[in-house]
Order: C-alpha cells, then sequence, then structure tokens
C-alpha cells in the first residue's frame, strides 16, 4: 500500500518534530531529506516526511522545491498531504508560510486549508487567533529576536494575511470546544464567505484530537507538528491507516563515540549549554575569527579529540542576542549565518569520517541541516520520542548514524545529557 500521508516541511528539525508525533500516533514514518529524485523508492511506510531545507529562502526557491516534493509525494500514491512549518510561526511578512501555502493549494487544485502551529506540549498555544509561547505573546517573547526570522506580531489571521493574496479567517476556541461538528459546520461558513485559510485555536492537546478528526478530510493540512497528533487516529476511523503491528518507534541501535553540535541562539539552547557546561567541556566558535580566515573548525576538532576519551563534547556557536546582532551588523544576516553552518557541517563530517563518531546530537534547525547535508544523509528512521518534538533517528544509508535533531526552542536544560543517554 502507498503511504497515506505526504508531507512537506521546511527545515529538517521541523520534520523530525512532525514525524516524531506520527509515530506517537502508530504510523510508520520515514524522513527524507531533499526533494527524491524521480524514480527513488516508495518506502513501505505509513507517512513520508520530505524534509527540505527552505524556511529562510528565497519565496520563490521554498516555492519552487516545495511543489516539487508535493509531486514526488503524489506521485507515490499518498493520499493526503501536509505542509508542516515552526510551531512559532517564524518567516518574514515576503514568505514564506504563505506563498508555498498558497501553490500547495493551488497543485492539489483545493480552495481552503487550516493553519494551525499549535503545540501545546511544547507550550505554544492559540487564542482568539493569538500565538502564545508558555504563558506570553509570541511578540512577546525570545521570538522577537530570532537572528533570521524575529516575530514580532502575535495575530496569526494578520502575519498570514500579509503573506497570501488569499481570505484569511479564524475558527476560534467556541468552535473548538464544540466539537468536530462545530469545527466542520464553522469550515463550510468560511468557505461561504471565500476564505481559503482558517488560523485554528487550540490550548491544550486533547483539542487537537478533537480538530484532527474534523480536518481528516482536508487534501492538504498547514500547521506545524501539534496538529498532527490527531490525524493518525481520524485516518484509522477512515479506513486509511491499519493497526502497527509492534512498534512504528523501532529502530537499529547504534554504538560509537558521541558528540554535541549547537548553532541554535534560542534561549532553550542557550540554557542547555549552560547546564551541559556545568559538567562537561565545551568550545565555543566565534563567529568573527571565522571571518577572518582562521580556521576555527579545526582548532575545534583537536580540542574535542584531545577529550573524547573522556566522553562527548560539545561545540556552539549559539550567543545571546546582543551579540548575535553585533555580529550580523558586521557580517550581514545571511553570511553570519552561513560561515557558522560551513564550519558545523566540516566538524560533523570530520567527526563521522575520521574519528569514528556516529551518535550526534545537534540543535538549531539551520545548523541540523548543514550538518544533514554534509554528511550525505538521504534519509531518516525516526525512533522513540526523547523529548516533546524530538525524536532519536538513525539514518537510512550508510555508515549508519544516531542522529537526534532539536529545534533551538525545544528540550529542557538537560536536554543534551538526556539525548546521549536516549539514542538508539
Amino acid at each position: 500500500m502507498p503511504p497515506i500521508l505526504g508531507c512537506v516541511a521546511d527545515d529538517f528539525t521541523g520534520a523530525t518534530d512532525l514525524a516524531n508525533n506520527l509515530v506517537r500516533g502508530g504510523l510508520r514514518t520515514v524522513q527524507l531529506i531533499g526533494v527524491p529524485a524521480p524514480g527513488t523508492a516508495v518506502p513501505d511506510v505509513d507517512a513520508v516526511v520530505v524534509a527540505l531545507k527552505s524556511r529562510t529562502s528565497p519565496a520563490a526557491d521554498a516555492v519552487r522545491e516545495s511543489v516539487a516534493a508535493l509531486d514526488w509525494l503524489k506521485a507515490a500514491g499518498c493520499r493526503r498531504y501536509f505542509f508542516k512549518y515552526c510551531s512559532t510561526f517564524d518567516s518574514t511578512d515576503e514568505g514564506n508560510i504563505g506563498p508555498v501555502a498558497d501553490a500547495l493549494l493551488d497543485r492539489l487544485g483545493g480552495g481552503f486549508t487550516i493553519a494551525c502551529p499549535a503545540f501545546p506540549e511544547t507550550g505554544r498555544t492559540i487564542f482568539k487567533g493569538h500565538l502564545f509561547v508558555g504563558d506570553t505573546l509570541l511578540s512577546d517573547s525570545s521570538m522577537r529576536h530570532h537572528p533570521l526570522t524575529p516575530m514580532t506580531d502575535s495575530n496569526l489571521v494578520a502575519v498570514l494575511g500579509r503573506q497570501t493574496r488569499r481570505k484569511v479567517g479564524l475558527i476560534q476556541h467556541r468552535e473548538i470546544t464544540g466539537g468536530a461538528d462545530a469545527i466542520r459546520a464553522k469550515i463550510d461558513a468560511l468557505k461561504a464567505d471565500g476564505i481559503s485559510y482558517a488560523i485554528v485555536d487550540a490550548i491544550d492537546d486533547q483539542q487537537l484530537h478533537v480538530i484532527g478528526e474534523a480536518i481528516a478530510d482536508l487534501d492538504l493540512v498547514t500547521g506545524g507538528s501539534g496538529v498532527a497528533i490527531g490525524l493518525p487516529d481520524a485516518y484509522r476511523r477512515r479506513g486509511l491507516a491499519g493497526t502497527t503491528g509492534g512498534s512504528a518507534a523501532e529502530v537499529p541501535a547504534i554504538e560509537g563515540k558521541a558528540a554535541v553540535l549547537a548553532g541554535s541562539c534560542s534561549a532553550a539552547t542557550l540554557g542547555q549549554i549552560a547546564e551541559w557546561e556545568k559538567v562537561r567541556p565545551s568550545y565555543n566558535i566565534d563567529p568573527m575569527r571565522l571571518a577572518n580566515g582562521e580556521d576555527v573548525a579545526a582548532e575545534a576538532l583537536d580540542f574535542i579529540r584531545a577529550r573524547m576519551a573522556d566522553g562527548p563534547v560539545l561545540v556552539y556557536a549559539s550567543a545571546p542576542p546582543e551579540t548575535v546582532k553585533a555580529v550580523q551588523a558586521k557580517l550581514g544576516r545571511a553570511e553570519a549565518g552561513e560561515i557558522v553552518e560551513r564550519a558545523m557541517a566540516r566538524i560533523a563530517k570530520t567527526l563521522v569520517d575520521d574519528d569514528g563518531v556516529r551518535r550526534l546530537v545537534v540543535a538549531g534547525g539551520e545548523t541540523s541541516g548543514a550538518v544533514v547535508s554534509a554528511l550525505g544523509v538521504t534519509g531518516l528512521r525516526i525512533g522513540a520520542q526523547i523529548d516533546p518534538g524530538v525524536p532519536g533517528t538513525v539514518t537510512l544509508n550508510e555508515p549508519s548514524i544516531a542522529l537526534a535533531l532539536k529545534s533551538g526552542n525545544f528540550g529542557g536544560p538537560d536536554f543534551f545529557t538526556k539525548a546521549l543517554a536516549a539514542m538508539p
């Protein structure tokens, strides 16, 4: 049987986040890296997630890649589709969420879908169309300082409305509490008013199951990984998915040396670095030294090798917002990120190729994308959850590498240690 669900994710950690929730729902899931080449064999799974690195790409590039991924998933026989973006809806007013969603709707011949980045388990909730991070409006959270996609507006109807040519509406909390039938009735009313997108309120995980039942017949769903929580059971009730024999999260155990790489500048990752440094060594990459042509990656590798016998070492380029802004002012926003990604990619590849490292924890979507690309990873088997939004994974191609790819905002203070202990 072909996969039930074909997913397009706009970054690598977001893709594993989505795959994690599908696996938790009992759907056997594989994550593929980049748009598969024509003729690539379709995995024997229930869901396929195509991971792109398009969140911060120019909108036209993001649209082109996303449509190509959708076309491959359609050819693979998928019956439903999902466009996954971050649970903090981070984008710029020029894109990419709206333009990509428009293009996918056009490609599928659809006139309506939802937009729901809520994931209450990780503190992302939506009420009256406003996105909260914990108890704080998105616009007042640390996301307002994001180095690439600063979020200064928590009103998702307004944010999406600036990115799309289509009309944007809202399905409020009162409809959600009314159950799946009330949500479907509201969808019908919005469609009658010519609205193509509905931001959907959600303040707890149980509501995601209700929403899942209401939207399971849509050809395309857009949102964060949280809204996918309710889809597996809804698909089973429709006869689209059977019960999974054994665990959908079974992956092989991987042995070998380990390391941690962090490029995210989120508050959560900064806290995780501070916690790690209480007990384990770390090496801080200075972007300005990289820009000056110094071989900082070689220094980091020497630092790791001198300590590897005693256990994993952390290499990080993460920094507080004021430091990031100062570097960007000197180098430019794009170059500041790219030089760090290149260094992290080189370090990861050298550790795997030359030093026998087979277990990597990587923090940050852009950093994860650079590392996975450098390692030539074609796809990932999805294992058990480590922390909400972060599963353990194992590469499909050789050499087999265990990877924990973490969105910058996810995980508790002890995530790095916890991930290394939990990775397959």
